[in-house]
């Protein structure tokens, strides 16, 4: 069985993320949400309210072989503890492939094992980000086309 992990921070979940989570699907067996918890970042909802979130979404979806996991460790521990070999990361824009570039080569050093893979945002989504929407959602813009409908609920 083909496993991967979707690291994040997942606050909130997208629809870019799920984009990206339904396109891993056809690539993988099991995919693996995994909330990455820093405890130095501020978050907006809690590590529960963003599991139920993203458990609700993937339901809604209808999306099978998903389970939504939390950890304050390192990502490749994490994988290698659960039998995956790939991470999957989405990219936006050049600034993102400089932060998951760093990011990929720091967990190449960890474990030489580990293969990210990366799924550019189609270009409906490569705008939408979770800072983005909370920012236009504090400033009473509509962003229901923007998240699944667990998300809008709790915003």
């Amino acid at each position: 069985m083909k496993v991967a992990i979707y690291p994040g921070s997942f606050d909130p979940i997208t629809n870019g993320h799920l984009d990206i989570l339904k396109r891993s699907l056809e690539i993988f067996d099991k995919v693996i949400v995994l909330i990455a918890v820093n405890p130095k970042k501020k978050y907006f909802f809690t590590v529960e309210e963003r599991k139920n979130m993203i458990l609700d979404s993937v339901k809604e979806l209808g999306l099978k072989n998903v389970e939504v996991d939390v950890t304050d460790g390192l990502t490749v521990k994490y994988a290698k503890e659960h039998n995956a070999k790939h991470l999957i990361r989405g990219l936006r824009a050049v600034t993102d492939f400089e932060y998951e570039f760093q990011i990929a080569s720091a967990n190449e050093f960890a474990d030489k094992e580990i293969d990210m893979i990366f799924f550019m945002a189609r270009n409906e989504t490569t705008f939408i980000s979770s800072s983005t929407i909370m920012e236009l959602h504090r400033n009473g813009v509509d962003v229901s086309k923007l998240v699944p409908n667990a998300v809008y609920k709790k915003l």
